[in-house]
């Protein structure tokens, strides 16, 4: 669902920019890339900007809730649901540095006015057969404001120069594997222990 979900936000952003006549520029690639000699890479990355996943963590407060459902008379039972945050880099490479601020500018005012994403709110290429499994969907975005120090690591880990960037939080992608650990069965009616002498 990781992959879904930056495809998702990519079109959800593309398609706001080009509502209000900025060039679709938002492209999912690692920023890294762009001074190695990897020329699709740099192609891609060339006035554009890049959606770069710098970081996830799991949810550990939701980590030990039981994950079973209900089938007929069966309790299947599954390993607990992996919820995950995302960390998103949108950073802006484009030929003119104003235009790189204006692009900035307008992703954090497309969140501003959209930080819920459901299945029912949010239109994107169901045709694409990398999205076909895509079932239903809720995850937030919200803005993450690093402190020096750390926009400082992120740049240095990430080898490159600094470019002008807006890091999001993206909460909680959901990812489960539909195999089921054991099952049993329901308790259909709740019989006493002990029987009344007469």
């Amino acid at each position: 669902m990781i992959f879904e979900v930056i495809q998702i936000i990519t079109e959800q952003v593309n398609n706001y920019l080009d509502e209000i006549g900025l060039d679709k520029s938002v492209v999912p690639e690692n920023i890294s890339l762009l001074e190695s000699q990897n020329d699709e890479a740099t192609k891609a990355l060339k006035d554009g900007v890049a959606l770069t996943l710098i970081n996830l963590d799991e949810e550990t407060t939701l980590k030990n809730f039981p994950n079973h459902t209900i089938e007929n008379t069966k309790t299947i039972y599954k390993n607990s649901i992996v919820n995950l945050n995302l960390y998103l880099l949108f950073s802006a490479n484009r030929d003119y540095y104003i235009n790189s601020l204006k692009d900035i500018s307008k992703i954090i005012e497309f969140f501003q006015g959209k930080k819920l994403f459901t299945q029912a709110n949010t239109i994107y290429n169901r045709n694409n057969i990398a999205m076909s499994n895509v079932a239903n969907f809720r995850f937030t975005v919200e803005l993450y404001t690093p402190t020096f120090e750390e926009l400082n690591y992120i740049w240095g880990t990430l080898g490159s120069k600094q470019f002008p960037s807006a890091l999001y939080k993206v909460s909680m992608i959901q990812i489960e594997r539909e195999i089921a650990q054991g099952e049993g069965l329901l308790i259909s009616k709740p019989e006493s222990l002990t029987k009344r002498k007469e």
